[in-house]
């Protein structure tokens, strides 16, 4: 696939909505009441956790931007 470079809104839209499907799926496990989110990573048994880190690091995008690498991981 062919890199995309997007500027203005545009590269915003694309950042958001990297954010907010992480923000969605960590947010579950947060408080008192968080909920398990199990990770299927293609072999072996799944893995059940509510670990926001080890969720946010196996999250894949199909958009495999490098922006999304930094958001995942700031450093």
């Amino acid at each position: 696939m062919a890199k995309q470079i997007l500027f203005n809104e545009k590269a915003r839209q694309a950042l958001k909505r990297g954010v907010d499907k992480l923000a969605d799926t960590v947010k579950t496990t947060l408080g008192p009441r968080g909920r398990n989110v199990v990770l299927d990573k293609g072999y072996g048994a799944p893995h059940i956790t509510n670990d926001g880190v080890s969720i946010a690091k196996e999250i894949e995008l199909e958009d495999k931007s490098r922006v999304w690498k930094k958001v995942r991981r700031p450093w």
